[in-house]
């Protein structure tokens, strides 16, 4: 039920109970007073006729004069009790009476004066208000019919009814709109209440109420606009905070007590390989057993640090941290670059010390062997010409392990320019054409009409030139070694095509990686550092190109380095 039904039903209430209390204390009080004051006048009347009784008066025509002056019954009882006159009663009928000694009026005037009573008359047949005086020669008596008594308190009741139903409407009418004065604001406010409750901070309740219903909707007011301010907060920190966790480069997930995923950044999504929506369950989680363990003891209120687990192809290090009222926040750092680039510094070492081992190996046995012998002229020369060459394997191993620090490490930028291609071919094959008449290789030179320059810095075109000729050589022992360049979408391709003997699939995408060699020993017997095709990556990468490589076994190799156009100029 509405506040202002109800608040009008309570006013109707209140109204009809007055109003009903009303009636019955006139009911009530009004009887009373009207039967004394009846009994006063009946007894004024009674001494009147008492006064007027004399010896000499026929009792019975004075009761009948008396009773029209009156209008009222009046009845003349002698000492013994019998009725001498009555004013609605003559002759046979009066005689006829009954004997008034023992009417209870009668009793009481003889003994106090003054005598009232109400009863039914057994001779009238109706109720009747008796009012009996002692007189000198008997009782006088004087009596009204309670009937008109009746219909005057029934008129007022009835006047008080007719005035309580209008003051009921009167009433009906100022509690609605008292009822709707008050029920108004706070039905406006229970509505701004559930507008906030469901997050619309917007709403404002009017001030224009007054009382405390006003000073109530001002608190709402003001409830409302810290609300709203401490939600703004709330979102503004919250977004901060999940910004944040989305620009780690670490990954973060937080699980409840349940246990359940109930916050994620992207980091840790693509580490963990987990694309459910959140909340989900921590069964999605990897199933490694390091990793859950780390998770159930911070469940458990135990913080785990430095736990490195593998998941998939990734190795990460897990710090696992319980929460204040359960469930525990993950953290999830990837070391597999770091691991791999530990595994390459292990292998650049060791391939290093490999690499220098056999010609330092070759060059202190000749070197001891001339310093504790004395060989033949001859074998001088011989021990002399193998030191020589495998100090200049070493000098050639030195120069590109600099280069190739020099490229990586940012030392050197490329200044790259228009070159002409023919130019620096023309250089790089006559020092190779050598190399490939002697092994009865052709060496073949093919450029486009529309890729004759390339933008590429000199020197770097020059050596990735150079090393992929002299690459193509050393793996070639019949056929053709051709240099190709061609114009491709934005840029020109020069590409290096020989005979050998392929390269097998599996070890295709390794060949750039450093001191990688698909067969050592060919290598090293030909004089290759291992080094050539990672130097080449650097400098085609360092120039924005592409570099790749296709093979098949037993037909040949071809290495494509790719090289963009300068920028447009505005």
């Amino acid at each position: 039920m509405r506040l202002a039904h109800r608040l009008l039903l309570g006013a109707l209430g209140v109204v009809g109970a007055m109003v009903a209390l009303i009636t019955i204390s006139v009911n009530l009080q009004l009887g009373d007073r009207l039967t004394a004051e009846t009994v006063a006048r009946l007894t004024t009347e009674a001494r009147l006729v008492a006064g007027q009784w004399a010896p000499s008066e026929d009792p019975d025509a004075l009761a009948n004069r008396l009773g029209q002056a009156t209008a009222h019954r009046i009845t003349l009882v002698d000492s013994t009790g019998r009725v001498v006159g009555d004013s609605e009663f003559d002759g046979p009928e009066l005689a006829e009476l009954e004997n008034h000694a023992t009417r209870p009026e009668i009793v009481t005037a003889r003994a106090a004066g003054v005598g009232s009573a109400r009863r039914r008359s057994p001779s009238a047949g109706n109720e009747e208000l008796y009012v009996a005086v002692r007189a000198p020669l008997g009782i006088a008596r004087v009596s009204l019919a309670t009937t008109s008594l009746e219909a005057i308190v029934g008129a007022a009741r009835r006047d008080v009814a007719l005035s309580g139903l209008a003051a009921m409407l009167v009433a009906v009418l100022l509690a609605w709109f008292f009822a709707r004065s008050v029920s108004q604001p706070v039905v406006e406010l229970a509505s701004v209440a559930r507008g906030l409750a469901a997050g619309d901070f917007t709403q404002r309740p009017a001030r224009a109420a007054p009382g405390e219903v006003g000073d109530l909707a001002v608190a709402v007011s003001r409830l409302a606009e810290q609300l709203s301010a401490r939600v703004d907060a709330l979102r503004a920190e919250e977004t901060l905070v999940r910004e944040l966790a989305e620009s780690l480069n670490e990954g973060m997930l937080a699980l409840d007590a349940r246990p359940q995923v109930v916050r994620v950044n992207e980091t840790a999504r693509q580490l963990l390989g987990i694309r459910a929506a959140i909340p989900f369950g921590a069964e999605l989680l990897p199933r490694d057993r390091s990793f859950r363990e780390a998770m159930v003891a911070a469940l458990g209120g135990e913080t785990v640090r430095d736990v490195e687990v593998v998941v998939g192809d990734r190795v990460l290090h897990v710090t696992a941290r319980p929460l204040d009222h359960g469930g525990a926040v993950l953290a999830l750092l990837d070391l597999t670059n770091l691991r791999r680039l530990e595994a390459v510094r292990r292998d650049f070492v060791a391939n290093v010390s490999h690499e220098m081992k056999t010609p330092l190996t070759v060059v202190r046995g000749f070197a001891e062997t001339l310093a504790d012998d004395d060989p033949p002229a001859e074998t001088r020369r011989q021990f002399a010409q193998s030191i020589a060459a495998h100090t200049r394997r070493m000098q050639r191993l030195v120069d590109d392990l600099l280069d190739l620090s020099r490229i990586e490490s940012g030392g050197w930028v490329p200044a790259p320019e228009l070159v002409d291609v023919a130019a620096v071919v023309g250089d790089d094959v006559s020092a190779a054409r050598a190399v490939a008449d002697r092994k009865g290789i052709r060496l073949d030179v093919t450029m486009g009409d529309d890729a004759a320059r390339v933008f590429a810095d000199p020197t770097a075109l020059r050596q990735v030139i150079g090393n992929l000729v002299e690459n193509a050589l050393r793996h070639t022992t019949a056929g053709a070694v051709t240099l190709r360049t061609v114009r491709d979408g934005t840029g020109v391709t020069v590409s290096v095509s020989d005979t050998g003997c392929g390269i097998a699939s599996e070890h295709l995408p390794r060949i750039f990686e450093r001191f990688y060699r698909v067969d050592p020993a060919r290598s090293r017997e030909e004089g290759g550092t291992g080094l050539g095709l990672s130097i080449v990556k650097h400098l085609v990468d360092a120039h924005g190109g592409r570099l790749a490589a296709e093979s098949t076994l037993g037909v040949g190799t071809t290495v494509r380095a790719w090289f963009p156009d300068p920028p447009a100029t505005a």
